[in-house]
């Protein structure tokens, strides 16, 4: 039996409960393939798990995102082969680890030309992104979005994409150094919501009428 180093918590609390483990590696059933990681997510919601917030199997190995190297695939897989590089991101798949068995369905291959760390960092925070600007609400030029957050990972990504669609975008930051973060993505207006009245500001910025959509990523 192979082993593999990963990084597993058999009980919930803080991070001391984080343990470097030696673990079978996986075996992928008919519809996963094995991926090598050589770069995994290490993302805010990992620690909800970690903490017992949401529910999870004990012990558990947790992460939800990575990238890597196809070692092997299951017989049902048709999304990619031995030696693509691919990314992923889904709940709870136990990336904190040397290798993860995934789903082919799951399965994004990485353009020639990306890194494995840009195509990892991109995917999860890039997935809820995408689906804020173009599915909870479908933005465009004649739009004005408030982002909450607009220096943080997500809306990081969010505000880039909310500008591609021509969007006027309201950004809202807690300090002066993420307030230059959010200028130079393109926001708008940059409001500090430690200092300021955002609602006063969107009202302002916007002749009284106030603001089309609000991403909220604090609440």
């Amino acid at each position: 039996m192979s082993l593999m180093h990963a990084i597993r918590f058999a009980a919930t609390g803080d991070a001391s409960v984080l343990e470097l483990v030696d673990v079978p590696v996986p075996v992928p059933s008919p519809t996963q393939a094995l991926i090598r990681l050589e770069a995994i997510g290490v993302n805010f919601i990992d620690t909800y798990y970690r903490r017992g917030l949401y529910p999870a199997p004990l012990p558990s190995i947790p992460g939800q995102e990575g990238v890597g190297v196809v070692v092997a695939v299951g017989s049902e897989v048709t999304t990619c082969v031995v030696g693509d590089r691919v990314v992923f991101a889904s709940s709870f798949v136990s990336a904190y680890a040397e290798q993860v068995a995934i789903d082919g369905a799951q399965l994004v291959r990485v353009p020639d030309g990306v890194a494995s760390d840009v195509a990892c960092a991109a995917m999860l925070q890039g997935m809820t992104a995408h689906y804020l600007a173009h599915g909870a609400f479908a933005l465009r030029a004649t739009h004005t979005a408030l982002v909450h957050a607009a220096a943080g990972g997500t809306g990081q990504l969010l505000v880039q994409l909310a500008k591609r669609t021509g969007a006027r975008v309201i950004g809202t930051v807690s300090s002066e150094a993420k307030a230059r973060i959010a200028s130079a993505l393109g926001c708008d207006l940059v409001i500090r919501y430690d200092s300021e009245d955002f609602v006063d500001g969107a009202r302002a910025f916007t002749g009284g009428r106030g603001v089309d959509v609000v991403y909220d990523g604090v609440g």
